[in-house]
Order: C-alpha cells, then sequence, then structure tokens
C-alpha cells in the first residue's frame, strides 16, 4: 500500500491521488487499507516521514562545506523552496505535508531539535518549547511561499531572499551575519541542488518503496 500511494503522490500529486486509485493500484480492499492507515493521510504521515529523512540528509552533504550552522539551515530551506519548483506533484506534496496536522506536527518535531542546534547560540535561553514554537511560525511562512509559485517578477532567488531574511530575524542572527548568509546562498545554483537532491530523494525512496 505504501509502495502503491508513494507512486501515485510522485505521478498524479497528492490531491489528486483518490482513494479508489490507491485500492485498485495496491490490490486491498477499503476495509484492510482503513485497518492499517484509516484515511490517505495516515499514508502521508509514513511517506513524509522518509520522504525529510532523506531531503534533510542530502541537504546536510550539499552543505558540508557552509561556515556555520545558519548557512546549513539557510541552504536546507532554499532546497525545499526550489524543490517545490522543479516538479508540480512534489510542491502538491510538499504543501500537504505543511497543512495536514498529522504530518505537519512531525515537521515540527523534527525541525525543531534542527533550530535549537542551528541557532541556539543566538539564543542561548530559549528552551526546546521556544525552539518547537518558532517552528510553528517559520514554518507557516515555508508554507506559504511553497504555495506561491515562482513568476518573473518574483523569481526563486527573490523568495528564498525574503524567506531567509524573514526567518532569520526570528532566530535573532546578527544583520552583519544574515547578510553574509543570505549572500553565500545567493552564490548557489539552487535548481541545480535541487536537482541533485531530488534524485537521492527518489532513489531513497525507491529504496523503501521499490519504486
Amino acid at each position: 500500500m505504501l509502495a502503491a500511494c508513494a507512486r501515485l503522490f510522485l505521478e498524479k500529486g497528492y490531491t489528486n491521488t483518490r482513494m479508489v486509485d490507491i485500492l485498485k493500484d495496491a490490490d486491498v480492499s477499503a476495509s484492510s487499507f482503513q485497518n492499517i492507515f484509516r484515511t490517505k493521510d495516515g499514508v502521508l504521515t509514513a511517506f513524509v516521514e522518509i520522504m525529510f529523512s532523506g531531503q534533510f540528509d542530502a541537504a546536510r552533504q550539499l552543505a558540508a562545506d557552509a561556515p556555520t550552522p545558519a548557512h546549513v539551515y539557510a541552504v536546507e530551506t532554499a532546497l525545499q523552496l526550489a524543490l517545490t519548483e522543479l516538479n508540480e506533484n512534489l510542491r502538491d506534496v510538499y504543501v500537504e505535508a505543511y497543512t495536514c496536522p498529522e504530518t505537519l506536527s512531525l515537521i515540527h518535531r523534527r525541525t525543531a531539535a534542527e533550530l535549537q542546534a542551528a541557532f541556539g547560540a543566538y539564543l542561548p535561553e530559549a528552551t526546546p518549547a521556544d525552539f518547537l514554537e518558532m517552528e510553528v511560525g517559520t514554518a507557516g511562512m515555508m508554507r506559504a511561499y511553497m504555495v506561491c509559485r515562482c513568476t518573473a517578477d518574483f523569481p526563486l532567488e527573490r523568495k528564498i531572499s525574503r524567506f531567509l531574511t524573514m526567518s532569520l530575524r526570528v532566530f535573532r542572527v546578527p544583520e552583519d551575519e544574515r547578510a553574509k548568509i543570505i549572500t553565500h546562498v545567493a552564490t548557489l545554483d539552487m535548481y541545480l541542488l535541487a536537482r541533485r537532491v531530488m534524485n537521492a530523494l527518489f532513489e531513497s525512496l525507491s529504496m523503501h518503496f521499490e519504486l
């Protein structure tokens, strides 16, 4: 069932994948599906957990030479925004992942730990709960930018710069360092890096689901 859903989500997008499509592709009954996953959102949670793990691992490798953990965060978030511009079905999965309460909770928990590692030095008094609350806000910004497709007047480079300017302020990164981070990210070919991450992501999904 997971393999069928992974194929359908990538081929049709999450929104356009119907339960009848999943049942037919997986060759299972509705009762069997509901006993394990309850709803389509239940499958999305398992799918997103694997997808985000592969995405972060690939992003860390690409950002291995980044000067600080804050730079790594900037590259990771920029890559997420670039990924959604490469493939509309992938955009649909990401947007739904940032919308569905169960998957969003998973993203919040995973990302909050990343934020504390990246920005703890700037916020020495902040607790894990503080970083979780800040993640709720920055995740909302991330979803909004994912939904807003790039145009000639609002290209990817500007979208990334806007997002990083706001999110790095939330984590109290000093202005001079914010400027260095945003300049560093602007020198990277995000579309090229996103394609590499997407290939690594698909490879990771294939290992799990035999796609």
